[in-house]
């Protein structure tokens, strides 16, 4: 049975570390991020990552004892609702909060054979970059590039939109466009760049093979660097220039995948 700690200061170290890693966007000094949610709270622990600890509101079901099923090694921190509520980086929040220490990926780690691969040069919404890596995983990527200049994955806002995908999917984090951009050439794989002004348009090119999707921020686009080492495409659309970077994302990820799967 777990027993479980009662902390009642803000002024806590362990409170203080997990209210900057939220206000700034990021890990904890200890490396670990903030995952909110009872979902993701199940994610982390169905995953291979290591829990070090989870922290309930006082109106928290008990059953977050149960959720982690005697599993030594993890904390359970209770806090009164008004103190879990300041903590908290969401408005309305479930009561219970995970710090998880996430996979460390390197670069070489997010190609597979036959899988595309996704680029995210200066994506800046969390938002958008944890809801581009659960796209990634549920048509079938093999892993996530994310350029430096982009929202830290681990952000818990990208965390919550990613539900749980940013804990098995392999995502290398602020690499340097020349570094991705020698890895993507060494193993010959296409690249593609979202551009709306593009002649190409998705539905009348072959996605079948080995390729990178390179998915520009929502003010910049692709950057100058990594447009010239690609061929421009786009998503056909009526009425609008162009989609929100995560659709985009989205539909070129669907494309490739029923490409690959249904045939041309």
């Amino acid at each position: 049975m777990v027993t479980a700690e009662t902390l009642t200061s803000e002024n806590n170290r362990l409170l203080k570390e997990i209210r900057k890693a939220i206000s700034r966007g990021s890990l904890t000094a200890g490396g670990l991020c903030v995952a909110e949610t009872w979902h993701l709270l199940e994610e982390a622990l169905g995953s291979a990552c290591d829990v070090s600890a989870v922290l309930a509101s006082s109106s928290a079901p008990s059953t977050v004892e149960n959720c982690l099923g005697g599993r030594p090694g993890i904390r359970l921190l209770r806090l009164d609702d008004d103190l879990f509520g300041r903590i908290s980086a969401t408005a309305n929040n479930q009561g219970v909060m995970a710090l998880v220490r996430p996979p460390s990926w390197r670069l070489e780690q997010v190609f597979g054979r036959r899988a595309p691969l996704l680029v995210l040069d200066g994506i800046q919404d969390p938002g958008n970059l944890g809801t581009m890596i659960r796209a990634a995983e549920a048509f079938g990527a093999s892993g996530v590039i994310a350029i430096k200049g982009s929202a830290n994955p681990y952000n818990p806002k990208a965390i919550r939109a990613s539900a749980g995908s940013i804990f098995r999917l392999p995502v290398a984090v602020a690499v340097d466009a020349a570094s991705a951009l020698a890895a993507i050439r060494q193993r010959r794989l296409a690249v593609y760049a979202a551009m709306p002004g593009a002649g190409n348009t998705i539905d009348k090119l072959d996605l079948t093979g080995e390729a990178a999707f390179i998915i520009g921020g929502e003010g910049g686009g692709v950057s100058e660097q990594l447009r010239a080492a690609a061929i421009d495409i786009r998503i056909p659309t009526l009425g609008v220039e162009s989609l929100n970077a995560a659709m985009a994302a989205t539909i070129l990820l669907y494309e490739a995948r029923r490409q690959r799967t249904q045939g041309r």
